[in-house]
């Protein structure tokens, strides 16, 4: 997909949104997309595949979310395609597209096949996952499979999420580890994250990489049995881990 287009002064600008809403004769018919990914290259080259495609409407793209998200008001598109690594406030932005649109589906776009990440986005609400090297026959079937509500994942992301799955069912059966299992550095996380910081501050409060933070952050929702940072810290102040002033 790297067909060239002309790039508009607008399209340069980081977080610019390019508004793509009328370009087709039946949009009522078409299958909506929205792209959200940090690089042009690959929105170029998808708009460039698509742009002929009778099933499909682009309807907004951005390297960033909060200016899709207002561009979109309270349009839902039928599909994001968004960059799994994008963040929003230290979460992931496919989740907060889940949270915004609730009736959209979301197909992570990847560089590389991180069973991890990829396991994370689906148990996420996301639909499947497109590599940036896809064909035009991928990118298609993606994007209309997602429209229908159907997932598309590899064997080895259909594989994690089972081994989650069965962790979590032997989580349920014998209970959580508690805070006694939290590692020391896991113990300073938590404490941040009980002062209100994102992932990207408690980084560098600690001289640590942000996927790390994610990767502490993720193994104390396992160990306490919980789902949000907010559960942790209460269970935390609950078990005399932490004192909230």
């Amino acid at each position: 997909m790297s067909m060239s287009m002309p790039v508009t002064g607008a399209e340069a600008r980081h977080g610019a949104v390019i508004d793509l809403r009328g370009q087709h004769r039946d949009e009522a018919a078409l299958v909506e997309v929205a792209i959200l990914d940090s690089q042009e290259v690959f929105r170029r080259g998808v708009r460039s595949a698509l742009s002929d495609d009778p099933a499909i409407a682009l309807v907004a793209e951005s390297a960033s979310w909060q200016p899709l998200e207002a561009s979109l008001g309270t349009r839902s598109p039928s599909v994001f395609l968004c960059d799994i690594a994008l963040t929003e406030g230290g979460e992931s932005v496919s989740g907060r597209i889940r949270e915004r649109f609730p009736d959209s589906h979301v197909v992570v776009v990847v560089s590389a096949e991180d069973d991890v990440e990829l396991a994370r986005a689906v148990r996420g609400g996301a639909r499947g996952y497109l590599r940036r090297d896809c064909t035009l026959a991928e990118l298609r079937a993606t994007v209309l499979a997602a429209a229908r509500g159907q997932s598309i994942l590899a064997p080895s992301v259909a594989s994690k999420l089972l081994e989650e799955l069965a962790t979590m069912v032997k989580r349920s059966e014998h209970g959580a580890e508690g805070v006694g299992a939290l590692s020391k550095r896991e113990r300073e996380v938590l404490s941040l994250v009980a002062e209100g910081l994102n992932n990207r501050a408690i980084a560098a409060r600690l001289f640590i990489s942000e996927n790390t933070v994610k990767n502490h952050v993720r193994n104390i929702h396992e160990k306490l049995g919980v789902h949000t940072r907010m559960e942790a810290v209460v269970r935390a102040v609950r078990e005399g881990l932490l004192r909230i002033a």
